[in-house]
């Protein structure tokens, strides 16, 4: 398996599709492999070591999905109430201005009607002129503002009936907030990071703490990415705005669906927590249901044989996704570069973090380096 996932790797980076990455497997509870490969900061020379900050993305979605699952299994949040219930002003409604019906679970499975900014073909799209952003911006309101901002614009469907990729998990991070009495921050802190000793996972650095430098695809090679830059991660789409710096401005607000920084190892800690059935802070029937793929008969779109869970994508058809994965394996990933996924069948949590987007994320890589671990798998047999 090391030689395999070693010469991918060189491969994407003397492609110049890779800067840098910090790749993890662990399988039926052991490391297999843990390196970290090329540049954390190319131009000043910084190796990519383990242990390296990341900016996550949308690798926060399954950490704050877990720290609402607590609330769950504490009975404090039920994921069949109506979002309304815990945010009362928070009423968005159809296009044709009737009310409509959100539950919790519909947030973290992205069919609640809601979707994002940076996938609107226009700059002057609804969410664009509502002043709402997507969590990786230097926006400068507060999460309650953000939500607010949500709830004007007309839902793309009535719940339930559609799947969009969404800011569900901003809003859930709210719901979190008001339910627990904590703001988003230290509410995911109490539930889920400090439990699970995630010491360098939260959702801002202080200006000595290093972050991973982010760069994105281009030729001859990847250039940083700048303050405020547009990148768009699907064609015909607005994209992603970019505030690198946003890390460490303390008086951002946490975002719940992109708002984190983290390491390799303290998310493959919450995956495998969750892998083996919940450790100490869920019950292997909550942790099943979070794996659940509670979509069908929904589709995923451009994405055959998979469904989704909550907070996280679940495989239905292995030979529909053309993957050696076994079914019902969770995954997702992470707009800076980030991919991950855990094959509870074959007792596999996988862990890639680079520095490069899109390649990282979506890329030729993240498919070459699952079917990597999966033959050095059949071959210690």
């Amino acid at each position: 398996m090391r030689s395999g996932i070693e010469e991918l790797i060189r491969q994407a980076r003397e492609e110049q599709r890779l800067v840098g990455v910090e790749v993890m497997v662990n399988h039926r509870g052991q490391t297999l492999y843990h390196q970290a490969s090329g540049f954390a900061d190319r131009e000043n020379q910084r190796l990519m070591a383990i242990h390296t900050r990341f900016r996550l993305a949308s690798v926060s979605k399954p950490i704050v999905t877990t720290a609402a699952m607590v609330l769950v299994q504490q009975g404090k949040l039920r994921l069949d109430q109506q979002v309304q219930h815990y945010l009362p002003a928070f009423a968005p409604r159809l296009p044709d201005g009737t009310h409509a019906t959100m539950t919790v679970r519909q947030l973290m499975t992205h069919t609640a009607g809601l979707g994002y900014r940076f996938l609107e073909d226009s700059s002057e799209g609804p969410y664009a002129r509502a002043g709402v952003s997507d969590g990786m911006d230097a926006s400068g309101v507060t999460l309650a503002e953000n939500v607010r901002r949500i709830a004007t614009v007309p839902l793309l469907y009535a719940p339930g009936r559609a799947w969009c990729y969404s800011l569900g998990i901003d809003v859930l991070g709210e719901v979190i907030a008001k339910v627990q009495g904590q703001p988003l921050d230290l509410a995911v802190k109490t539930l889920v990071t400090d439990p699970l000793n995630m010491q360098n996972t939260g959702f801002a650095l202080s200006a000595d703490q290093e972050v991973a430098v982010a760069y994105v695809n281009d030729n001859p090679q990847p250039h940083p990415l700048q303050e405020g830059e547009y990148a768009a991660p699907f064609e015909n789409t607005v994209g992603i705005c970019y505030s690198p710096a946003r890390v460490y401005d303390k008086q951002a607000y946490p975002s719940g669906g992109a708002g984190m920084v983290g390491t390799v190892s303290d998310v493959m800690r919450l995956l495998e927590t969750l892998r083996s059935g919940g450790g100490h802070i869920l019950s292997p029937e909550w942790v099943a249901e979070m794996g659940r793929d509670q979509i069908a008969p929904l589709e995923l779109p451009e994405a055959p044989g998979v469904g989704f869970g909550l907070g996280f994508s679940v495989l239905r058809d292995p030979r529909q996704a053309h993957s050696p994965e076994s079914p019902g394996t969770w995954r997702w990933g992470g707009a800076y570069g980030h991919a991950w996924f855990v094959d509870r069948t074959r007792e596999l949590s996988v862990v890639a973090f680079s520095n490069t987007l899109y390649e990282g994320m979506s890329g030729q890589f993240v498919n070459d380096l699952r079917d990597a671990v999966y033959r050095g798998l059949e071959g210690e047999k």
